[in-house]
């Protein structure tokens, strides 16, 4: 599969498992808009304030006809977890073998402490109702990307 890189293009479709069982599959979604955020790990500093942020905005998103969905490589186990310990409101989903991150283009080289490793780019999607791309927020910074994000959505 191609991987994302303009808004305009389709998303590209997935089914993977949720938190609290079961599945998410994007496609069932069309017709209304969906945000997918893609983080790095359960349970980090980062990924937490983001989750929860996300989750203290969940009802402004619903309302806004917008469906949140948390993407990392972390288990559903792990997933249940971080729900349960911090009372989040947002479907996560599971990409343990990293292939819906790889057709988002958000599976990539990242370096710390001079060492250079693959791992999930903060980024977030936002996909309109029919289906294909509206905004595209790539290297996200935690602070304050909520509110971008719920106001594209607003406006869209």
């Amino acid at each position: 599969m191609t991987e994302i890189t303009a808004v305009g293009q389709p998303a590209p479709d997935f089914t993977l498992p949720r938190d609290g069982g079961g599945e998410i599959r994007l496609s069932a979604l069309q017709g209304g808009k969906v945000v997918l955020y893609f983080y790095p790990k359960d349970d980090t500093p980062g990924c937490t304030t983001e989750a929860l942020d996300f989750t203290a905005r969940a009802a402004e998103f619903a309302a806004a006809g917008t469906t949140v969905i948390g993407i990392s490589k972390d288990s559903v186990k792990k997933h249940d977890k971080f729900v349960a310990k911090h009372g989040l409101g947002i479907a996560l989903v599971s990409d343990e073998a990293g292939t819906t991150c790889e057709d988002y283009g958000v599976w990539v080289e990242k370096s710390m402490y001079g060492k250079t490793y693959m791992g999930i780019e903060r980024a977030t999607f936002l996909i309109g109702s029919d289906g294909r791309l509206a905004q595209i927020w790539r290297k996200v910074s935690v602070p304050g990307h909520v509110d971008a994000v719920l106001a594209a959505a607003q406006a869209l």
